[in-house]
């Protein structure tokens, strides 16, 4: 195994345990914690779209343990059992953002709309970019492996891109349980931690598959002098 993988790919692949580690720990902290209003993860996510002027937008429920997204192509914003009904602190934190996100594609958000138009590149690139290019290093076939890498390099150019949504959605989840009063004083606090810890899982993600990008150059390069 080349030292690369050591000094690039295991500190990023730790760093994302410990993000995953976080966001878990975070939400299951103040999922705990009831809000004072008894809002509902449904109900705090009605009340960002509505404040943003945004209806039609359905909320429904979906199995599994942080599960909830927004879903562009039926406009539908699914919320997980632990968010759904819960009143927790957690769960209106977990609804607005999704809420946000619903309110970034009504608004015209571009950076989320770049991003969804490179998610056919990005499938692509995520299944079979890094075989393409370990295949193409080990057969010492530049041209393969160069494809295998462009191939990659779009799923590191949708993270990047993740980045700002999330924390657009973020931002304007909060702003609006601020502005409407949906949580007040260490409520609001809670909610903003579970979003800070979830934002860092994106942050990982980005550096695993930037430190795996890297590896793969470098990796070229040795090919590359090993030639000469």
């Amino acid at each position: 195994m080349d030292i690369s993988y050591f000094i690039l790919v295991i500190p990023a692949f730790l760093i994302s345990l410990g993000a995953q580690f976080l966001v878990n720990s975070t939400f299951k902290r103040y999922s705990q914690v009831r809000n004072y209003r008894g809002l509902t993860g449904a109900d705090a996510a009605t009340r960002v779209l509505n404040s943003h002027g945004v209806y039609g937008v359905r909320v429904e429920p979906i199995q599994g343990n942080l599960t909830d997204h927004y879903d562009p192509r039926t406009n539908v914003i699914r919320l997980s059992d632990s968010v759904y009904q819960s009143t927790s602190v957690a769960a209106v934190g977990v609804a607005c953002h999704e809420a946000g996100h619903a309110v970034q594609y009504a608004e015209h958000y571009v950076p989320i709309k770049l991003r969804a138009a490179i998610i056919p590149v990005t499938n692509i690139g995520s299944s079979i970019g890094l075989v393409l290019a370990f295949v193409g290093l080990w057969l010492v076939n530049n041209t393969l492996a160069i494809a295998g890498i462009i191939l990659f390099s779009t799923v590191v150019l949708f993270q990047l891109l993740t980045l700002p949504v999330e924390f657009n959605a973020s931002a304007r989840a909060l702003k609006t349980i601020k502005n409407d009063s949906l949580l007040e004083g260490e409520e609001y606090d809670g909610a903003k931690k579970v979003l800070q810890a979830a934002a860092l899982t994106y942050v990982a993600a980005m550096l695993t598959s930037l430190m795996n990008l890297l590896r793969l150059i470098l990796l070229l390069q040795g090919n590359n002098r090993r030639r000469r």
